[in-house]
Formats: C-alpha cells, sequence, structure tokens
C-alpha cells in the first residue's frame, strides 16, 4: 500500500520518505502534514458515507423485498463510475468509526457542519438496532422471546479472516441482547478468549464455543472464512445473517 508523508519542514519530509521508501514500494510525499493527515480523513470519511449509504439502502430493499446483495453485484459488472461497498451489523476498527469525528470536532472551530459524515455516523451506529430487531424477528417466526434462548454469535473481529476487535459492532450485539435477556456465546476461530477492554471489561475471559450444540439461533456478524463451510440448513435453527455468508435458501435464513 502506498504511504502519504508530510512534514512540517523540507527536511522532516525528506527524512520521512527515506525512511518509509525501505519499507513501502511507493511514498506519495505531499506539501504538508495537514495535507497528509487530510488524505487520511478523506479515505475514511469516503468509505464510511458509503458504507452507510448501503446500509441505508439494505433497510429500505428489505422492505421492498429485494436481495441488497444481488443489487450490488449487479451494479458492480458497470466498469466506470462505481465502487461497491458491502452491508453490515455496523462499522468496526480503529479508523473508519473514529477517525471522521476528528474532522468533524475540528471543523466547527471554523463554524462549519459536516453533514455528510454526521448523517453517515448515525446511520452506521443505529445498525446494531437494526439487527437486533431482525434476531427478535426470526425468534418471532418460531413462536418464542428473546429472554432466556441462547444466542450463538459468530465473529467477534470487525472483519473477515483477522483478529483484530477493535470497536467490533459484535460487541455491541452482544450488549444489546444480554440486555434483553439473552444468553449470548460466540465463536471466533482468531478470537479463542475475549481480552481485557475499556469499553466491555465486563466480556473479558469469555471463550470461544464451538459452532453448533443446543443453541436457539445463529447470528453471523463476521464473514470468517470458516463459515462459508456449514452446512447451516442442517443445524435447525434459525440463522440471522448479516454478511451474506449463507448460500443455501430455506425458512431458516433472515438477512439482516
Amino acid at each position: 500500500m502506498p504511504k502519504v508523508v508530510g512534514g512540517l519542514t523540507p527536511a522532516c519530509l525528506a527524512a520521512a520518505k527515506a525512511l518509509y521508501d525501505h519499507v513501502v514500494d511507493r511514498t506519495v510525499p505531499v506539501s504538508s502534514t495537514k495535507v497528509a493527515e487530510s488524505a487520511k480523513l478523506l479515505e475514511n470519511i469516503y468509505r464510511s458515507v458509503n458504507i452507510a449509504l448501503v446500509n441505508e439502502l439494505k433497510i429500505c430493499f428489505d422492505r421492498m423485498g429485494i436481495d441488497v446483495w444481488e443489487v450490488i453485484e449487479a451494479a458492480a459488472t458497470k466498469p466506470f463510475g462505481f465502487q461497491p461497498f458491502y452491508p453490515g451489523p455496523g462499522l468496526g476498527g480503529h479508523c473508519i468509526p473514529i477517525d471522521p469525528f476528528y474532522l468533524t470536532w475540528k471543523a466547527r472551530e471554523y463554524e462549519f457542519n459536516t453533514r455528510f459524515i454526521e448523517l453517515a455516523g448515525e446511520i452506521n451506529t443505529a445498525m446494531p438496532d437494526y439487527v437486533v430487531s431482525k434476531v427478535m424477528e426470526a425468534l418471532n417466526e418460531q413462536g418464542k422471546h428473546v429472554k432466556g434462548l441462547k444466542i450463538l454469535l459468530l465473529g467477534l473481529a470487525y472483519k473477515a479472516n483477522v483478529d483484530d476487535d477493535r470497536e467490533s459492532p459484535s460487541y455491541r450485539l452482544m450488549e444489546k441482547l444480554e440486555h434483553m435477556g439473552a444468553k449470548v456465546s460466540y465463536n471466533d476461530p482468531y478470537i479463542p478468549v475475549i481480552r481485557p477492554s475499556r469499553e466491555y471489561s465486563k466480556f473479558a475471559g469469555r471463550k470461544s464455543v464451538a459452532v453448533g450444540g443446543d443453541f436457539d439461533l445463529i447470528l453471523i456478524a463476521t464473514p470468517h472464512d470458516e463459515y462459508r463451510k456449514i452446512d447451516f440448513a442442517a443445524l435447525g435453527v434459525p440463522v440471522v445473517d448479516t454478511r451474506n455468508v449463507v448460500k443455501q435458501k430455506g425458512d431458516f435464513l433472515f438477512r439482516a
């Protein structure tokens, strides 16, 4: 990945470029540290806004009986002017959920409101609530109430095939479902034990459990490759899929 660098002085810029030239294929020098930081903010804001857009469309298309994943796949066949972004249960990681709001905070010093950034933040932050509503819908189809039921959450990492759980929406899902009285366990092949954290210290030490077992519902939050190999139809419980992992069709499957 190219590395954008800026310096407070020409000597600082030269030193930064010399350092990164040893470890990346391409170093991109810019005129100041402000430009370098703004480039990073723009890249994260671009993703945040576009993810919010597809998250909003997911909810809209769901009410219309339209599969948003099929829509995105079809739109992505256009060879120019479109880049696919994919919906999910909320934003995670140390960049997209946080960095855009540095600019929102700074812009207020200049009497400017960053409306796109704030609206995208509102939409993305609300996605765990939408997912929980889909869990309740799936349980209602079974004539069950969430209180006292056992739910298996698949995936703590905020994206596929990594062990990075920073700002993961999975923790918010666990918190919301347990607040409603559910008994939530999790599986993540990359996070065998939940590490201590400032915001979710109450989950520290909880261990990953096997997929299957005696659960009333499975909620897929992270699209790890391992999950794509599971025969979910054979598990005999409702599956709420937030990541388009399950390709099987059936009454057991609920998109969220």
